[in-house]
């Protein structure tokens, strides 16, 4: 089966167009080599591609007919992903959100001003 038809097959992305622009880009990769959307794919093959600032590796345990449904996928694929990487991605996202709450909107003139003052604070201290 095809690297695009298989990753779309056991729900990794959307569309399989996706996948194509993905292998374009030279994030996926087959057993070390990057692969075009046309790379057959076979039990046994170790996949690594980024997505969503996460670098997955899938080992390759069978090859589906078609779609599968989410409770189907497990069959079909081993998730070897370390566990640190989603804890980083959580890390990010909690950062982010440290400073500015989502969907807050755009920083207002006073969220300016605040700025320039603690800004020109530090410059007279140091």
């Amino acid at each position: 089966m095809r690297i695009d038809k298989y990753l779309w097959c056991v729900r990794y992305y959307k569309t399989r167009n996706m996948v194509t622009e993905a292998c374009k880009k030279n994030q996926i990769t087959v057993n070390g080599s990057v692969a075009k959307p046309s790379k057959e794919v076979f039990a046994g093959d170790k996949i690594t591609f980024r997505k969503e600032q996460i670098t997955h590796i899938i080992a390759v345990l069978d090859i589906p007919l078609n779609r599968v449904g989410a409770k189907l996928v497990d069959i079909y694929r081993k998730d070897e992903t370390p566990p640190e990487a989603f804890a980083h991605l959580e890390m990010m996202k909690l950062s982010k959100e440290h400073y500015r709450r989502t969907g807050d909107g755009r920083p207002t003139k006073k969220d300016r001003r605040d700025l320039e003052d603690y800004e020109l604070e530090n410059e007279t201290d140091s």
